[in-house]
């Protein structure tokens, strides 16, 4: 096995550039007590001389790192890629670094996230929570660090969230509209604050229209494994018809779409579809899904800049709702066209 190289020390850049070790660390650390043109040559000398600053004794000693934790639930979906992405780049530009952690929804391994995030010294995290139970946020919350949820909200905490009961109010409204009355709603847990608000706005949506909800056709599904197969299986077997499916996510919109073609159904033809995140308007996919749009980008650079100010001393909560609207693809077919 090839031996590693032993790391240069301030020590080997000194004897190197004739000055002290105490000069050559002030000018490491871009100090205004030593010359710039000693601090530009010793700069250039460290650099040359392939030497790494010690992050984790700097930020011993100075207390913080200028890094941030994100944790996310899939960073399988496109949707949350998007967001890290667009953190990421917010957080570059006000001086930290980011690293992530995926939780696959999952309340143990969201808590082994928060407590590696903290051992690593970070200076903030932004979260998407699981929700199943509250501890973990509370956990969070005692450590002291600074912390914004982005997708679910917890009003004892500061968060950027899209208006997911208008979300679901206009995916309803919009199948409606097009003459749908069976529409099959696909959502997560209600326990996820996103799901529950998702479904009231359903449910306003066939009240405004004066159309009874059919119970039968709301389906929980898990947001991150397959879940529509079993479901649209137990629905055949209940002989209970569909003409429209709102689906939780563009992930489940895409996996429900799957299963209709295996059922010879075309999209829209036999079966409109309806998704939520509006993933397509940043893949371009030959697929056209017609999804309610979270503005992931604003959401999560306004969550970044919440984050980083809180970081700066800002002790206020703040909680952000952005609205949604329809992004139209070629997934909805109005009914009143062809019966």
């Amino acid at each position: 096995m090839k031996k590693r190289r032993p790391a240069v020390t301030l020590k080997d850049i000194a004897a190197k550039t004739g000055y002290s070790v105490n000069t050559v660390s002030r000018a490491l650390r871009d100090k205004d007590d030593i010359a710039a043109p000693t601090r530009e040559m010793i700069q250039k000398t460290a650099q040359e001389m392939g030497h790494v600053s010690n992050t984790l004794a700097a930020s011993l000693r100075l207390g913080y790192t200028n890094t941030i934790a994100v944790i996310l639930g899939d960073i399988s979906n496109p949707h949350f890629s998007i967001m890290m992405k667009e953190i990421e780049g917010y957080a570059w530009k006000a001086g930290y670094t980011s690293i992530l952690f995926n939780t696959n929804e999952n309340e143990e391994l969201e808590l082994a996230a928060i407590q590696s995030a903290l051992n690593k010294n970070v200076d903030g995290i932004i979260i998407c929570p699981a929700q199943k139970t509250p501890d973990n946020l509370t956990y969070l919350k005692e450590s002291g660090v600074p912390f914004v949820l982005i997708g679910r909200r917890d009003e004892a905490y500061s968060y950027v969230v899209c208006n997911d009961e208008l979300g679901g109010y206009q995916a309803t409204k919009e199948l409606l509209s097009a003459g749908h009355r069976d529409i099959l709603l696909l959502h997560g847990a209600t326990y996820i604050s996103s799901a529950r608000e998702r479904l009231e706005g359903y449910c306003r949506a066939f009240r405004e229209a004066g159309v009874p909800v059919n119970e039968r056709l709301i389906r929980q599904v898990p947001v991150v494994s397959d879940g529509c197969e079993a479901v649209l299986r137990d629905l055949e077997n209940e002989g209970q018809e569909y003409t429209a499916i709102f689906a939780f996510s563009d992930m489940l919109a895409w996996e429900a779409w799957c299963c209709l073609l295996k059922r010879g159904k075309m999209v829209p033809k036999d079966c409109s579809i309806i998704g939520f995140d509006h993933i397509e308007s940043r893949l371009k996919l030959p697929l056209g899904l017609t999804s309610v749009s979270s503005y992931k980008g604003r959401m999560s650079a306004m969550a970044a800049q919440i984050l980083v100010e809180q970081i700066q001393g800002s002790a206020e909560i703040r909680q952000a709702v952005i609205d949604t609207a329809i992004a139209a693809g070629g997934t909805v077919r109005n009914r009143n066209e062809y019966n």
